[in-house]
């Protein structure tokens, strides 16, 4: 059980891989996005702002497929529907924030507000 809970928490401290960034570049601890081969601070700063804000917008879209997904899981016309305990489990979520994300994804379904809307 608690080798189990310790592989969980090592899959959750690993980022995942970053599809777009060279296998072989991630290969290196210090390698992130070439940044550290910018010299100059104002083009360093200037990339790095760049990539902060993609990866809040990619953020941003995960949690709205996440909460979309929570929302189908649980939807009651499933037969195989889950509770808020089940996917709060799944997605290793407190109870009440997989409620909320139920909701949340309820809404963007209702709404037709997807992840891929801009």
């Amino acid at each position: 059980m608690a080798e189990s809970a310790e592989r969980n928490e090592q899959r959750r401290l690993r980022p995942a891989p970053l599809i777009f960034e060279p296998a072989e570049a991630t290969a290196d601890p210090e390698h992130f996005f070439d940044l550290e081969s910018i010299e100059d601070p104002r083009e360093l700063l200037s990339r790095a702002t760049e990539l902060t804000l993609a990866f809040r917008a990619a953020t941003d879209r995960a949690i709205e497929f996440q909460a979309i997904a929570a929302a189908q899981l649980a939807d009651p016309r499933r037969f195989d529907r889950l509770t808020a305990a089940d996917v709060a489990e799944r997605a290793e979520w407190t109870e009440d924030y997989a409620r909320r994300m139920i909701d949340f994804g309820r809404d963007l379904i209702r709404t037709g507000g997807t992840p891929t809307d801009d």
